[in-house]
């Protein structure tokens, strides 16, 4: 089948919390969702109160809207895409942010590949890149792990190894955690890290109580942190002999 008579598929982000779309999602981006009437949403509540503030048309109850969850197998994204094989757009929304990133949208947009189905990736809010470009770490070498492990010997090893890795690269490790756990997570950062590894734990980012703070862990003891079930982002950097060489590497422009 011809790919241009195909629908295409939109990766829509979303807000990462009750913003206002305009405030952080593009006109452009807008124009697309007020167009479409088919989505792919991770839950369904969170998607209707979006669109209901991006000023579609069209009343909630008139949209097309199939929930997407971990537990999909890949016959049911075959399912959800079939509107596409017969030249309708549809929208791919994570539940906050950009989808595909921590989220099971990348099944769907791994199926459709394999349909030969147009993907356009649209422009918006990333948590991840967001904390990252404010960090103030490396830009240039860093990883995502997502969650980290729960229970807490395998946590710390794992914190352990990510610290011990950033030392020897100069590579940033950034990872997420439930909201409602992310005072254990901090703590074992505190009591795991060396103190002079760098912590940034970006909170609520894009929203009216946003707070992004980067500073050596043994600053981090010190301060009254203040995110429970609040989404979060953190990142660590130790620099070791990678510092030296970027000083070592400089060029001087005259």
């Amino acid at each position: 089948m011809d790919q241009n008579k195909k629908g295409v598929l939109y990766l829509i982000p979303t807000t990462l919390g009750e913003t206002d779309p305009s405030v952080v999602l593009p006109e452009g981006t807008l124009a697309i969702i007020r167009k479409l009437d088919h989505f792919i949403v991770e839950n369904l509540r969170s998607a209707r109160r979006f669109l209901s503030k991006t000023g579609n048309k069209m009343a909630i109850n008139e949209l097309t809207l199939s929930e997407l969850d971990k537990h999909n197998i890949k016959e049911d994204m075959m399912k959800l895409l079939l509107p596409a094989l017969e030249g309708i757009n549809i929208g791919l929304m994570s539940e906050a942010g950009s989808p595909c990133v921590a989220d099971p949208g990348s099944l769907v947009v791994e199926t459709a590949h394999k349909l030969n189905l147009r993907v356009v990736p649209l422009s918006g809010p990333n948590a991840v890149l967001m904390a990252l470009m404010a960090s103030g770490f490396n830009g240039q070498h860093f990883l995502f792990h997502g969650y980290l492990p729960i229970k807490p010997d395998d946590r710390q090893r794992k914190l352990k190894k990510l610290e011990n890795q950033s030392r020897e690269n100069g590579q940033t490790q950034i990872f997420i955690e439930t909201p409602y756990r992310n005072k254990q997570l901090y703590e074992a950062i505190v009591q795991v890290c060396r103190p002079d590894t760098m912590l940034c734990i970006a909170v609520n980012l894009t929203l009216e109580d946003e707070d992004i703070r980067s500073m050596p862990v043994h600053k981090w003891k010190k301060q009254s942190v203040a995110f429970d079930k609040k989404p979060a982002v953190f990142l660590i950097w130790h620099p070791g002999p990678y510092a030296k060489q970027q000083q070592t590497d400089q060029i001087t422009v005259s």
